[in-house]
């Protein structure tokens, strides 16, 4: 077996600029902290504006830094910790779970990827239940929630006084129905992805803010109940997977300072 030849490539001279800036923004300034402007910074560093505007978006992008209309560019404070365990965040209709709140509720006949992904025939009726997570104030993550009608088939249908129900109020509707069943386990899968036009809308971000993408399957009485696809803001989001949500993660600086 030969032996595979790395070739060097040259490094982006504005993610070299993101480097240095991050270590300048790491020990000069603390949370909140307006940065100097571009005019100043440009002939700190001997860099064109052009070059300093990419390193600058790099690092927003990263959650590094937020830009502020009428303020300016300033340090963003760290990552807020999101728990994504049941033990933290609660079946999906459960009362507790105060941090989602519904927007809206869509019943249609499932296409075939959306019933293969279920475990159900095509055209079986499928609710698909769209919320938001606001963390702090925050709006930090949007969810597609798909439930099979048929998997809430033992659970009575609740009426609403007046006009069928809509919108919010549907949504709310299959919650309470999916919160009446047991759950037996579940199981996450979580990638890096982009946020398309409707999630950035939802996020408050542009097309393309890079995301982290929680898949999760909950069943009930041995089959598939819930079908959920959460989209998080990368850049300001510390995803926890233990029992209580309090694993500490060393930041990489701190290891390069100790080392």
């Amino acid at each position: 077996m030969g032996t595979a030849q790395l070739t060097a490539v040259p490094e982006p001279k504005y993610w070299h600029l993101r480097t240095v800036l991050l270590r300048a923004i790491d020990s000069e300034f603390s949370t909140g902290q307006v940065i100097p402007n571009e005019r100043e910074l440009s002939a700190r560093f001997g860099v064109a504006r052009a070059t300093l505007r990419q390193a600058l978006d790099q690092l927003e992008l990263e959650g590094r830094l937020v830009r502020r209309r009428g303020i300016g560019t300033l340090v963003a404070a760290p990552r807020v910790g999101v728990p994504v365990s049941r033990r933290e965040e609660g079946w999906p209709g459960s009362s507790r779970e105060q941090a989602w709140q519904p927007v809206d509720c869509v019943s249609v006949a499932a296409p075939e990827r959306l019933a293969k992904a279920l475990g159900v025939e095509v055209g079986a009726l499928v609710h698909t239940v769209r919320r938001l997570r606001v963390e702090q104030g925050q709006i930090v993550a949007t969810e597609l929630l798909r439930v099979a009608e048929e998997a809430l088939e033992q659970v009575p249908e609740i009426r609403l006084s007046g006009a069928a129900a809509e919108g919010e109020e549907q949504a709310r509707v299959v919650l309470r129905r999916l919160e009446r069943l047991t759950v037996d386990g579940e199981s996450r899968a979580v990638e890096l992805g982009v946020a398309e036009a409707e999630e950035a809308g939802l996020l408050q971000r542009p097309p393309g803010t890079p995301v982290l993408v929680v898949t999760t399957q909950y069943a009930s009485a041995g089959r598939l109940a819930a079908l959920a696809v959460s989209t998080y803001r990368a850049d300001t989001c510390r995803l926890t997977f233990g029992e209580t949500g309090l694993v500490e993660v060393t930041p990489v600086s701190a290891i390069r300072t100790a080392s």
